[in-house]
């Protein structure tokens, strides 16, 4: 469990397994500076509302312990705390017996457009324009990493540390390799790229240029595509690897 306190605005517990969905309501709500509370799984999650008495709950139905619907019936015998639904599930039945447990209101699973670049979180989908992009488990992490900071500068030892692990945190050039490797599948103009852009001397930002987090409260939600493993296996390092991109990439 996370929290983070300041002063007295409301409190937000956040009950979702998936990491870059949590990191990314993190981001959002913080922003707005509400104070957040995190649980990876259902029972951690009652044991924090009991404790923390939340202004708000943020539910994932799809939870690995139980189920998110004996959760919402948990809570509603000893609480009447407003609870929204966060799950990309799209049975009708489902969103019945949300709403019949005591939830309030539905909440999409996040997805990020920046121009016409869309990254859908639930999916673990990558798209440019209308054409679906394939990214390796590696890709997929480093693009995460950026979208979930665009528009800030992060340094090569910080991209290194999220994306691949301590032990590589002075392997530069896995960066430089991977990032020409995402501007040729997703720039039109890798030499020019509009998205992935290089800080010299200091690291890499996705660009924050007309972001779109459409965070809207609907049912009408799509089904999860494939499974939550899809980007879960590890990638070996390039090792020996040419930079595909050669002398002339900036760090």
């Amino acid at each position: 469990m996370k929290t983070r306190m300041s002063g007295t605005n409301p409190l937000i517990l956040i009950i979702e397994d998936e990491l870059a969905t949590r990191r990314f309501l993190r981001v959002a709500l913080a922003s707005q500076g509400y104070r957040l509370a995190e649980a990876a799984a259902g029972r951690a999650g009652l044991a924090q509302a009991a404790t923390l008495r939340p202004d708000l709950i943020i539910l994932e139905l799809e939870l690995p312990d139980i189920n998110g619907l004996h959760v919402i019936e948990q809570l509603r015998e000893w609480a009447s705390t407003p609870i929204v639904v966060l799950s990309a599930r799209c049975q009708e039945d489902a969103k019945v017996a949300a709403l019949d447990a005591g939830a309030g209101q539905k909440l999409s699973e996040p997805i990020i457009t920046i121009g016409e670049l869309r990254i859908d979180l639930a999916r673990r989908q990558v798209s440019h324009g209308a054409v679906a992009v394939h990214l390796t488990p590696t890709e997929y992490r480093l693009l995460i990493t950026l979208a979930q900071h665009a528009g800030k500068v992060l340094t090569h030892p910080q991209l290194l540390k999220q994306v691949w692990g301590q032990a590589y945190a002075n392997a530069a050039h896995y960066v430089r390799i991977y990032m020409a490797h995402l501007r040729r599948k997703l720039e039109t103009d890798p030499a020019r790229p509009r998205y992935l852009l290089t800080e010299a001397g200091v690291g890499y930002r996705l660009a924050a240029e007309q972001v779109s987090v459409p965070l809207e409260r609907s049912f009408q939600t799509s089904p999860r595509m494939g499974s939550r493993s899809d980007f879960a296996a590890s990638e070996p390092p390039p090792h020996h690897r040419r930079d595909p991109e050669g002398v002339a990439e900036q760090i």
